[in-house]
């Protein structure tokens, strides 16, 4: 994130504290302004020129790849001095061996953690779960909860089925949803994720039920886009529609 970014977020909760004593007053007050004397140093980019605005782009799409890779902070003056350096034709500080051995070896590095914290996150979750009133584990961890039972047919493995679907990470953020775009999906029941199709091929027409799935039978080690992190339990609510003939 820009460094004066976030000298400015500080600015403003220093400027909404409203009960501190006088002496942390006078503190605060000097900092903020030190602060914003800073923030009004910074140079204000103008998108007038072509080749500015092109710069300013790739900033953008380089920093969005940057946080769709899971970084949440970054040393933005070492990395303009990266690029400077390259582009003007000076040397620069390691060779382009040594800079992709650092980059592999940091987001290695961030790789792992994040795999060990989605997975704990997800069996936490996945444990806690199973001690609550309806929900029902299967010998594969997979769990699921009845909203509503169906009375018709129970799909097999060579249906297609329609249905309409919500898609939540653990933490509650919505991911997809059928029902939000007004229209239901149509598949095979192998078509899916595995959670899914064992789900599928245990509920009659008519069902809803909401699906608990461990990351293995869910999107695993790749995780699915920016939406869905590697190694994510995930929950579903699946109205099953109907057969498909």
């Amino acid at each position: 994130m820009n460094k004066h970014l976030i000298l400015a977020g500080t600015a403003s909760l220093l400027l909404a504290s409203c009960v501190v004593s006088k002496k942390k007053y006078s503190a605060l007050e000097a900092e903020n302004i030190a602060l914003k004397e800073e923030i009004k140093a910074s140079k204000e980019v103008d998108l007038s020129d072509k080749m500015t605005k092109v710069s300013y782009a790739l900033g953008v799409n380089v920093a969005e790849s940057i946080q769709n890779q899971g970084m949440e902070e970054i040393d933005a003056d070492a990395m303009v001095h990266g690029v400077k350096d390259k582009f003007e034709g000076r040397s620069t500080k390691m060779e382009m061996a040594e800079a992709q051995q650092t980059l592999e070896a940091y987001f290695g590095e961030m790789q792992s953690k994040m795999v060990e914290k989605q997975s704990a996150e997800g069996a936490k979750f996945l444990a806690e779960n199973a001690t609550k009133e309806g929900v029902v584990t299967l010998e594969s961890g997979l769990q699921y909860k009845i909203i509503k039972q169906g009375m018709g047919p129970v799909p097999t493995a060579a249906d297609r089925v329609k249905t309409h679907y919500t898609g939540m990470l653990t933490n509650g953020k919505k991911f997809d949803s059928s029902v939000d775009r007004g229209q239901p999906a149509t598949f095979g029941v192998t078509q899916v994720i595995k959670g899914w199709t064992e789900a599928l091929q245990l509920m009659p027409v008519g069902s809803k039920w909401e699906l608990y799935i461990p990351h293995t039978l869910a999107y695993g080690a790749q995780g699915a886009g920016g939406s869905i992190p590697p190694y994510s339990a995930l929950i579903f609510e699946i109205e099953l529609i109907e057969i498909v003939k």
